[in-house]
Order: structure tokens, then C-alpha cells, then sequence
């Protein structure tokens, strides 16, 4: 597959270095899934692009050397259409593949995102290695409440953009806005976080596909089918439920990070060959 685009890395890296990382990046993935509408069951048949996360275990050289890999980035509409901001038509394919480090690094904060990948079900994965199970099994010393604070703020952030009082109003699809009078997938997409957020929560997991009868509101959402105040007000309600348990929820303070790190280093050496 064609690069599109390699970010991190200490050194400029020479066009075939940059492809050559690319490649090991598929090659040494571990864990690969969807991360968009269909792994949630949200997605309507012919709209939607494929947005997939994976986790890689990069080579000694990536790690410590002078081109520090932290991830790859693919994206078929910026390859078709030769710029790298081009919007994705359905069916395009938008995919991610973190270092181990990186990954690990935003999951123990929180990224609502990246959690994603520990909860998919493995029939459900596009890759997933023995050590992909193992990062999967790791979820446990992983999850905590400080996740809470991070949705909190992604919800947050998303609700006031939505309404036009950060920044510029997030408005992706003007298809949408005229028909509906606001972004319906956008939306849906603010209610989904919520969801997921006070789930997480509550439960240490996230179910995918979400479960009914919650899915269906959703996609109601999406189809224009509930109001925008209605919308709005139920994501006002969704942050306090989250705001609390980020007091309340059975979850431990914090992410076991001794643990975590202690598996991450053994990972690494044992793939290179170290001990």
C-alpha cells in the first residue's frame, strides 16, 4: 500500500525511508480493527469511509534511532486526489497504525479513540496477533477514571462546536445542515461518545456493536429523525452523568502504569530479540 503520510520522527526521513517504515508498519501489526460507524453499528450502507486503527511493534531502529516511528498514516482520498486534505468519499479507506509506545502512551490518558481497539471482539478484528490478544487482555490495568476526565472534555469540546461556541461551528456535511437544520452525523456522534463514556465508566468496556435500544436512538439521530434542542439537551445530560462518575464509577484512580510499561518493555524485547 502507498504512503500518504509518516508523522513523528526526530530526522527528516528520505522518501524510501519514510516508505520502507510504512510497510514494516503493516507488516508488524499486531492489532488492527475498524474504528468508525460499522465497528458501532452506526453506519448507513454507501455513505460512510472505513476508518481502521492498528498497533504495530516497530523495529529497534524506529525506537532508537535517529527516525523515532510513532505512526503511519493512509488515506486513499488523499492518494486518489493527490492532496492530503481531500475529503473521503465513501467507501475510502482512513487508517492509522500506532508504535506500541504511542498507543499505550494515549490509552493510559484516556483518548476515547484508541480504547476502542481493546473491546473490539476478535471475530470482529481485521488483525489480531497472539501479542494483539495480549494488549487486548491488558485492558484491565489500563482503564481507569481518568479516562473520564478525557471523555468529559472530548464531549464537551464536541457539544459547543456543535453549536457554534468554540471556534467555528463543526459543520462537516452542509448536505446535512440543509436538510436537517444541523449536522445529523455529527451529532450522532457527540450522543455516541457520551454513551460510550458513561459505560466505560460504569462497566471497565465498551460493547460493540453499541447495544439496542441505545443504537437505534442514535441512528435516529443521524437520520434526522429528533429534534436539535432534544439532541442538545440529552448531550448536556450525558456530560453530567459522565462528570460524576469520574467520581462515582467502581473503576481504580488510575491507569496501573507499572504493569502496563512492564509488559510494553517485555514486548519489545522479545520481538528483537534482546533476552
Amino acid at each position: 500500500m502507498p504512503v500518504t503520510a509518516i508523522l513523528g520522527g526526530r530526522v527528516t526521513a528520505t522518501a524510501q525511508t519514510i516508505l520502507d517504515r510504512s510497510m514494516n508498519a503493516e507488516q508488524s501489526t499486531i492489532l488492527r480493527t475498524s474504528v468508525g460507524s460499522t465497528i458501532h453499528g452506526l453506519h448507513l450502507e454507501g455513505h460512510d469511509d472505513r476508518d481502521e486503527m492498528g498497533v504495530c511493534i516497530e523495529g529497534l531502529s524506529d525506537v532508537i534511532g535517529f527516525h523515532e516511528f510513532e505512526q503511519y498514516i493512509y488515506r486513499s482520498a488523499a492518494e486518489r486526489e493527490h492532496k492530503h486534505d481531500a475529503p473521503s468519499q465513501p467507501g475510502d479507506l482512513d487508517l492509522t497504525i500506532y508504535s506500541l509506545r504511542k498507543f499505550l502512551r494515549l490509552a493510559v490518558q484516556g483518548n476515547p479513540t484508541v480504547l476502542t481497539l481493546l473491546f473490539v471482539p476478535p471475530e470482529k478484528c481485521l488483525v489480531r496477533t497472539s501479542l494483539g490478544a495480549q494488549l487486548q487482555e491488558l485492558a484491565p490495568e489500563i482503564i481507569s477514571r481518568d479516562a473520564g476526565g478525557r471523555y468529559l472534555g472530548y464531549l464537551t469540546a464536541q457539544r459547543q462546536r456543535l453549536l457554534g461556541e468554540r471556534g467555528q461551528m463543526r459543520v462537516h456535511r452542509p448536505e446535512l445542515v440543509e436538510q436537517f437544520g444541523y449536522d445529523t452525523k455529527y451529532a450522532m456522534h457527540v450522543l455516541r461518545l457520551g454513551y460510550q463514556g458513561v459505560e466505560l465508566l460504569s462497566t471497565g468496556r465498551l460493547t460493540f456493536p453499541i447495544t439496542e435500544p441505545i443504537r437505534q436512538h442514535i441512528r435516529d439521530v443521524r437520520e434526522g429523525k429528533i429534534s436539535f434542542n432534544d439532541v442538545l439537551s440529552e448531550a448536556g445530560e450525558l456530560e453530567k452523568q459522565v462528570k460524576e462518575l469520574t467520581h462515582t464509577s467502581p473503576l481504580q484512580d488510575h491507569p496501573n502504569l507499572e504493569r502496563v510499561e512492564s509488559w510494553m518493555c517485555s514486548v519489545y524485547l522479545e520481538t528483537w530479540n534482546c533476552r
